[in-house]
């Protein structure tokens, strides 16, 4: 199976949307296509051997919409540009021909106001001119519209109709009259002078580009995040190739290249510092706030900024493959993706459009056959299928979406789909893993307990001298804690290791060993005189080290995986969101309880292996808690996949990536609070979307239909209908716009 990427040009509404899934999703070889109207593209995953991709294009060509290939059409971002400028054009040019057509038209009917009116096109002095001056100023109206005609026809014809067959049939209906009027008007009928609905269409026209206008302008605005994130890469690279330093596009910059980056300019690609040492600011990408010192070794992330050295990089990762350029990727997918919450709107509005279109005819009928008049019944269909357009209901998830992905972008918090942010929502449990997500996951030296006259200091003085050779964990925090207190180490003579339980050498010609208590008891070194005080560290989550110097025990060095500076204020937050908080881990029960209760947890799983962690995680599932799996991404890849939703701690490393719904970018987990609060802030946001598009139409098509009139209340005109359709898009995507607002 392939998943591809298409761009579709010509979508408008919800309907537009589940007319291509619809026809996509019926076609052998595929097996799932999904379309989203925010982005104007459809992710499709098909199985190359049975269907090719231009087969893919002409269905999407036959539901009556342009298929682009997004690898090789103009760029995105200056194909919006370009339409956002047209639509503008339009209304301009619209505007132009409906104002005076409007004034035209109404300022006879305003009575008792004397509005300046030229002599020559007063209707009941001039009736011919009067008409012929009304049609002149409207067809350039409908030319400019032209696209509600072509696209909605062909919808109306294919037996899909939309939101452009509501407008072309509405306007085609009050232009068709008023054409029959102005017939009537030039074979001496002066009765149909009072019968020119002109300015109905041609300000329903104008309102929709309007509408639609200032929709894409607001739409446009949901793509900041992904345009801010692609502006940091620099478009050059200053390479060194044959000893000569070469400015390139950093398209051309290639895996073991050799890149130069003065102070103030960005990193092009992701790279290892072979030469130079530097401040790196890592804000937009990590966020943090303070700019990083970089030496040789360290790794530098394309599209950070270099603040204060030369520096010279050996490129690791280029192109497509860099960081910045996952974390893009990321978005632009979780932006493409449908939350579930979407596929009410698009089911709804597969119905929805022939329902209106019955119901307006039902309305035109009941009204001519209740007595009232042809004009009158006309503009009851009339504005039954103008205000009942189904924008807003398309356009309520996928622009919310759009919005909150790019913020939590910006804020470090990637989601790789739109479900994983609705699912955020409904969390009722949070498993943490404890080391490295909880903890710093290295040991620390926590307490010194001097068992002789030897000082604190000189007892991990000689224990780091005779630690310097291990590769154990315990012994590389006893070395760094003796380094951080700028101790000389001495070298020792002798050195011998037993796996899983000390070591031994010599310093100076004396014995020294350091080992657990298993070690001690092989060595007959008596400990039991400290079994309390060995008790409380236990219970405390810290491992003991015993040192014997000559013979003697000297002292008990204690070693503890330190709790993260945020985990404390992290608990809290998430408790205060009436979260179950559950940590997990290998640790034994007394040493995982311990560390559970200095945080705040209550519940722990204990003595658990990496893999039988999603096995744990499938019974919480199976007893109904909806589950987020907090882990660093590599141990701990099957209980995230296997959690409704798995948040991976790390700079989006490959297996994170491939394992999480979310990844935290900056390392922290207070972000698994930003994440669920950004989750519940969205869904709130789509539900308030939904639930006025659909009071909209609820509300709205009633009155078109005359509801109000026939309980002596006013007639809603066509024009007024066409201003509300307008709006409520327009509304929709604002309210969106509002989760920008969103703070971490």
């Amino acid at each position: 199976m392939k998943t591809v990427k298409i761009g579709i040009e010509g979508m408008h509404c919800a309907s537009c949307v589940s007319r291509v899934e619809q026809a996509l999703n019926k076609v052998p070889g595929i097996s799932k296509a999904t379309v989203n109207l925010a982005t104007e593209q459809a992710a499709i995953t098909y199985n190359e051997k049975e269907i090719s991709q231009e087969q893919i294009k002409q269905v999407v060509t036959d539901s009556g919409y342009q298929p682009l290939d997004l690898e090789t059409a103009i760029d995105p971002e200056k194909r919006k540009e370009q339409a956002i400028v047209l639509q503008k054009i339009k209304f301009f040019v619209s505007a132009i021909f409906t104002i005076p057509l409007l004034y035209i038209a109404m300022a006879p009917m305003i009575h008792g106001v004397s509005l300046p009116y030229p002599e020559f096109l007063k209707p009941d002095l001039h009736p011919v001119t009067f008409a012929l001056v009304q049609v002149l100023l409207c067809l350039p109206v409908v030319l400019v519209g032209y696209q509600f005609y072509t696209l909605g026809y062909k919808s109306l014809f294919k037996g899909h109709p939309d939101m452009d067959s509501l407008i072309a049939l509405g306007t085609t209906a009050s232009f068709g009259y008023s054409l029959f009027s102005f017939v009537m008007i030039l074979k001496g009928d002066l009765s149909y002078v009072h019968g020119l609905y002109f300015e109905s269409t041609a300000t329903i026209i104008a309102l929709v580009l309007l509408g639609k206008y200032l929709e894409m302008r607001s739409k446009g605005k949901t793509g900041e995040a992904i345009k801010k994130l692609m502006n940091l890469t620099p478009k050059t690279g200053l390479v060194i190739r044959g000893n000569v330093e070469q400015e390139i596009p950093v398209e051309e910059i290639k895996v073991d290249d050799l890149v130069v980056i003065k102070p103030g300019e960005r990193v092009p690609v992701d790279g290892i510092i072979m030469v130079g040492s530097t401040l790196v600011d890592q804000s937009m990408l990590t966020g943090e706030s303070i700019p990083v010192e970089k030496v040789p070794g360290d790794e530098l992330i394309g599209g950070s900024i270099n603040k204060n050295g030369f520096v010279t990089i050996r490129a690791i990762k280029v192109g497509k493959d860099t960081i910045l350029s996952q974390i893009i990727r990321l978005v632009e997918d979780a932006q493409g993706s449908k939350a579930p919450i979407a596929k009410l709107a698009d089911v709804i509005s597969g119905y929805f459009v022939p329902i209106v279109l019955i119901l307006a005819v039902l309305a035109g009928a009941g009204w001519f056959i209740a007595g009232k008049g042809f004009v009158f019944s006309l503009m009851i269909l009339v504005s039954v299928l103008v205000i009942a357009c189904p924008c807003a209901l398309g356009l309520a998830t996928p622009t919310a979406i759009m919005v909150a992905t790019g913020k939590g972008a910006q804020n470090g918090v990637l989601f790789k789909n739109a479900e994983a942010l609705e699912l955020m929502d409904k969390v009722t449990t949070v498993v943490f893993d404890k080391t490295g997500t909880l903890t710093d996951g290295k040991p620390y030296v926590t307490d010194i307990i001097t068992t002789s006259r030897l000082s604190e200091n000189k007892v991990l003085e000689l224990a780091a001298s005779a630690e310097q050779g291990s590769e154990h964990p315990l012994g590389e925090a006893i070395v760094r804690e003796a380094k951080g207190r700028g101790m000389q180490l001495e070298q020792v003579t002798f050195f011998s290791a037993v796996t899983g339980r000390g070591i031994e050498g010599k310093l100076n010609g004396i014995p020294l060993l350091i080992g657990n208590k298993l070690y001690m008891e092989m060595k007959d070194v008596d400990v039991s005189a400290y079994a309390s005080r060995l008790d409380s560290l236990s219970e405390e989550g810290k491992t003991p080290v015993f040192v014997v110097y000559d013979g003697v025990l000297i002292g008990i060095i204690a070693i503890a995986d330190t709790v993260k500076v945020e985990t404390h204020e992290t608990i809290a937050l998430l408790q205060g969101l009436h979260l179950k908080i559950i940590m997990i881990t290998g640790d034994n029960h007394r040493t995982a309880k311990a560390i559970a209760g200095e945080i705040g947890i209550t519940e722990v799983l204990s003595d658990v292996m990496p893999q039988d962690k999603a096995a744990k995680i499938k019974e919480l599932m199976d007893a109904g808690e909806i589950v987020a799996m907090v882990g660093d991404g590599i141990n701990d890849a099957p209980a995230l996949a296997q959690a409704n939703v798995g948040i991976a701690i790390g700079s989006g490393t490959d297996i994170a990536i491939e394992s999480a719904d979310v990844v935290l970018v900056k390392n922290s987990i207070i972000d698994v609070y930003t994440a669920i609060r950004l989750g519940h802030a969205t869904i709130r946001n789509i539900k308030q979307n939904l639930f006025w598009a659909f009071c909209y139409n609820v509300v709205g098509i009633p009155i078109a239909m005359g509801g109000l009139y026939i309980f002596g209340g006013p007639l809603l005109n066509p024009m007024i209908a066409a201003a509300a359709m307008s709006l409520s898009s327009v509304s929709v995507v604002l309210s969106a716009l509002r989760l920008n607002s969103f703070k971490a």
